[in-house]
């Protein structure tokens, strides 16, 4: 049985109740995490009101706004979490971002600011996100990192555009930080779910066309679903998974190994 009991870990990119992010939250307290929860300020205030009533549902004990576009707002969410919990179990990153128009238009009008917009907020991130909570998994003897990742990273999916070098840049990221943290006893790896109705997933243009798709054509003639999804991010972040870093776990109920 996987037990998260006594440990605390921070999840980023929690949206709404469709979020992956969310089913990840909703799992992690089932089995006894004590949770830290970031949002993402808006005007009206909507993401905010969004992850506190989420939060208040899984009892999370922290909730702090978090714009991994600033490293100031990545640096005041560290501190926070430092003088609050001192120590952390885990971190999940799941978090994704390409401005519409560039899902929009072919792949090579893609506009540069737009291209590293998706890179800094989709890939980078990871890296001074793992850098801050570097410290406070050290006094646990180790932790464990996720991150969500997708086939577009592999694949040339329609529509999904600039967020394939994007994630693509995310799984090599996971793989030297594996590389880098693991003589800490810190794992990280990332998951790959299948063609799912997100908040995200709703700005690419004919998601429903690519779900039903990837339904069909998958394995278990189906698409994963998000608390799929956060059953294997549980795994990866117990004590089950001590031996498994820098992987790339698919959860698509079988779309990735199946020829077109």
């Amino acid at each position: 049985m996987i037990d998260f009991s006594g440990k605390r870990g921070l999840v980023l990119g929690v949206g709404n109740q469709r979020s992956i992010a969310w089913a990840v939250v909703e799992r992690l307290h089932q089995q006894g995490a004590e949770l830290g929860l970031t949002f993402l300020r808006d005007p009206k205030g909507r993401f905010e009101a969004n992850v506190r009533k989420l939060g208040e549902q899984t009892n999370a004990t922290l909730i702090a706004e978090c714009d991994v576009a600033s490293d100031e707002s990545i640096e005041a969410l560290i501190k926070q979490v430092d003088e609050q919990w001192g120590e952390l179990d885990f971190l999940v990153h799941s978090l994704a971002y390409a401005d519409t128009q560039d899902l929009s238009k072919p792949f090579s009008e893609t506009l540069r600011d737009g291209f590293n917009k998706a890179m800094e907020i989709s890939a980078y991130s990871l890296l001074p996100l793992a850098k801050g909570v570097i410290p406070m998994m050290r006094k646990r003897g180790g932790g464990s990192i996720v991150s969500m990742s997708f086939i577009g990273s592999t694949l040339a999916v329609p529509n999904y555009n600039v967020m394939g070098p994007a994630k693509a840049a995310l799984e090599s990221c996971t793989r030297y930080l594996a590389r880098e943290l693991g003589p800490e006893n810190i794992r990280i790896n990332s998951l790959s779910p299948g063609a799912i109705r997100t908040l995200s997933s709703a700005g690419i243009k004919d998601i429903s066309e690519m779900i039903r798709v990837a339904g069909e054509h998958s394995a278990m003639k189906r698409t994963a679903t998000q608390a799929e999804v956060a059953n294997t991010a549980a795994f990866l972040l117990s004590d089950a998974a001590s031996g498994i870093t820098g992987q790339l776990i698919y959860v698509d109920c079988g779309y990735s190994i199946m020829a077109n």
